[in-house]
């Protein structure tokens, strides 16, 4: 359908609400649409006609006119219209606006109470006086916005106009810090309230929820004008801010110092630790201290995780590492084998006063437990040992020798063991842990420490007596040794079996505690001697003398010459055929081979020799030649030859091969009569079918000429004999 670019709505009157509901909603369907009807709204000032038609119809109690006059002002406040927006926002319509969409069609029996929220002018509370009408007014209208968004719209609200209102409170909120941070009035009147000794706590709380509000407001802006806020509050004294607010009976105020802490340190905890050190260079006390106090008094699990992971973030020595060039992620060899920055001087001083007075005063709790008899505690005080050990764990893992004094100087995997004779599961859980971490390490000192210290004995204990409940706290013992017997910490196994001997034996038919015995047994004994001589360490390679090993004691042996010399001479197809090498000639003339086959030659039951077909073939053409002709094994060497070469056998082995290839077409062209269909010429034609790959009559083909050196010991024996008849004729 098409809509004029400007229309005409109808009056705004009771009986009007009808059709003026079913146009709205027709033409908010298309795009055109909307924006002639936003237009026509604008231009008529539809929304003040609208508003008073809200007190008439509550006088007159018409719920379907109520109802009606809901759908048109969702329908005009979801046209996505800025403008709109903001106007219907204004002091002087925000109040029938939210008074039509109180009485929501979809829950007749329900009445919102938005006017009421809204008109309570108490919860607009200046700590300091704001000058600026404009900004003023943008705070107001901030605040409507997100009950708009938040409240009255949540439920029907669609993506366009969710990015609208957001865009709206976002530039509102930008123009409000920008005038904030240009105002030096304005911030040293609001810090100068905790400078005056005798001012009202009602102030100074509602300063601390007004910085809270700035700093929940400033993680929406860009970096650069956050650290730019950031810093002119701490220049005016931000920390004695957060001091007060942590130390104030007051939890809402505790949460507000917290939470303003926490979006600091989010933004750059180094500029905290500068702060830091600067507390302690004027011999203040740092924050850290007030931190400490905080965590160990505290009831609320929300501000003990903040105060816990802000005293994690403001303890890491390790910076964070640095992108790559081109955007890459770095490999982990890549960060092994790149240069480490040198500490930083000021976080060694600070990491050298916090162990030296803040440390005990953190972990005071678990040094306690030594004076301790009884292991009762409330819920407040076993609460805080969780909270401990994830901060030592942290911290064992990033401080190497500053903790590992600490661990040593105050016994503290005793204090652990302490808590697992605890009756509460999840004080005993909490020693598990800590224990299973410093496994974890892989670190020579915490294994030999937890060996000396006795550690696995009370955690067999436990296990022990928890095994036929089944429950976590089972579990996580038997995590344990199965991370023990899995990291194959010789030294703990080593020291559960020789300790705790019968104890394992008893635990063997699990699978975890029959592993760790199996893996003390083959380092014991047999096995043991063998892993010494075959199975060297690094340390052991290093400290065995010229590195001698398996390979050197080889290289000492004598080698023959001629035996090297075979090895490394290559191997001949033609050398691994039967009947190359021919060997002496008995008296009888019969060839003997080196080696009889019993596949190719045997002897029957009455001892004659039986011979392979091709022998057999042999035979047979010798015995059909001239009887004054020279034997065949008389042309062949009575003794086997001395070893040759390997290129003059091959320049040998291909002589012959074309004096072969010239008798075989010699005969074919000059050879007609019985001597060519005789014994010979069918020796020499299946010889050439079998090995030249001829066809089958015999004739060659226009293939390659090389022909195969393996010749079969018939076909030598017919060459011979053949020479020998070509002797008698020319005789």
């Amino acid at each position: 359908m098409d809509i004029p670019p400007t229309i005409q709505l109808p009056p705004a009157e009771l009986g009007n609400l009808p059709e003026l509901e079913s146009n709205m909603r027709i033409m908010s369907s298309t795009a055109t649409g909307r924006d002639a009807l936003a237009k026509s709204i604008m231009g008529d000032d539809y929304i003040s006609k609208l508003i008073p038609l809200v007190e008439m119809a509550e006088d007159l109690e018409s719920l379907p006119d109520l109802h009606r006059l809901c759908n048109i002002m969702k329908t005009i406040l979801l046209l996505n219209d800025t403008g709109i927006i903001e106007h219907a926002l204004s002091d002087d319509y925000i109040l029938g606006v939210v008074g039509a969409l109180e009485y929501d069609p979809d829950f007749p029996s329900h009445k919102a109470n938005h006017r009421q929220w809204l008109n309570n002018q108490g919860r607009y509370k200046e700590v300091v006086r704001i000058e600026d009408e404009a900004i003023r007014r943008k705070i107001h209208q901030t605040y409507r916005l997100q009950y708009l968004k938040d409240v009255v719209l949540a439920r029907i609200l669609d993506d366009s106009t969710f990015s609208v209102l957001n865009s709206l409170i976002f530039f509102n909120q930008v123009d409000i810090v920008q005038h904030l941070l240009n105002n030096t009035a304005f911030l040293n009147d609001l810090f100068g309230i905790f400078a005056v000794p005798n001012e009202k706590q009602l102030r100074k709380k509602e300063a601390v929820l007004f910085i809270q509000q700035c700093c929940s407001i400033a993680k929406n802006l860009q970096p650069p004008a956050r650290q730019t806020l950031y810093n002119n509050f701490l220049q005016h004294g931000l920390l004695q801010v957060v001091n007060f607010g942590l130390r104030n009976l007051d939890v809402h105020v505790r949460v507000g110092a917290t939470d303003i802490l926490v979006c600091m340190i989010d933004h750059d905890p180094q500029m905290i630790r500068h702060t830091i050190y600067r507390q302690l260079q004027e011999k203040q006390s740092p924050l850290t201290d007030t931190l400490i106090d905080l965590l160990l008094v505290e009831v609320d699990l929300g501000i003990r995780s903040q105060i816990s992971d802000s005293l994690k973030v403001l303890l890491d020595s390790n910076p964070p590492p640095q992108p790559h060039e081109n955007g890459a992620k770095p490999t982990p060899e890549f960060v092994q084998r790149r240069p480490q920055p040198p500490p930083d001087p000021q976080q060694e001083l600070f990491l050298a006063n916090f162990y030296e007075h803040s440390a005990v005063r953190l972990f005071r709790p678990l040094l306690d437990l030594e004076k301790r008899t009884e292991l009762k505690f409330n819920a407040n005080e076993d609460g805080v040992f969780s909270y401990l050990n994830d901060i030592l764990c942290f911290y064992i893992g990033k401080h190497q020798h500053r903790s590992k004094f600490f661990v040593l100087q105050y016994n503290i995997a005793q204090r652990f063991i302490q808590l697992l004779n605890c009756k509460e599961k999840h004080l005993q859980l909490v020693a598990i842990r800590f224990f299973r971490h410093l496994i974890l390490m892989n670190d020579e000192f915490y294994v030999k420490h937890i060996a000396e210290r006795h550690v696995l004995g009370p955690i067999l204990d436990v296990l022990i007596r928890t095994l036929p409940r089944d429950n976590l706290l089972c579990s996580a013992c038997l995590d344990l040794f199965e991370l023990i017997k899995s990291q194959h910490v010789k030294e703990l196994i080593k020291h559960l079996v020789e300790t705790h001997r019968e104890k394992i034996a008893s635990l063997a038919y699990m699978n975890t505690f029959a592993e760790i015995f199996n893996i003390y047994e083959q380092g014991q004994g047999y096995a043991h001697s063998v892993e010494n001589y075959f199975i060297e360490s690094e340390d052991e390679v290093g400290r065995r003398p010229n590195n001698v090993g398996a390979r050197s004691h080889m290289e000492q042996l004598t080698v023959d010459p001629a035996e090297e010399e075979y090895w490394n001479t290559s191997d001949n197809e033609d050398e691994n055929q039967p009947g190359k090498d021919i060997g002496a000639s008995g008296a009888n003339g019969v060839n003997k081979p080196l080696v009889d086959y019993a596949s190719d030659e045997g002897e029957d039951e009455t001892g004659d020799t039986v011979m392979s077909p091709a022998s057999s073939e042999a035979e047979k053409s010798k015995e059909n030649q001239d009887p004054t002709s020279t034997p065949i094994s008389s042309t062949i060497s009575a003794a086997t030859p001395p070893p040759e070469r390997v290129s003059e056998k091959r320049r040998r082995e291909q002589d012959e091969d074309d004096e072969l290839d010239k008798l075989i077409l010699h005969k074919r062209r000059n050879s007609s009569g019985p001597a060519s269909s005789g014994t010979l010429g069918g020796s020499v034609k299946k010889a050439s079918k079998i090995k030249i790959g001829g066809f089958a009559d015999g004739s060659r083909d226009q293939g390659p000429k090389k022909i195969s050196i393996v010749m079969a010991p018939n076909l030598k024996t017919a060459v011979a004999a053949e020479r020998a008849s070509e002797n008698d004729k020319s005789s």
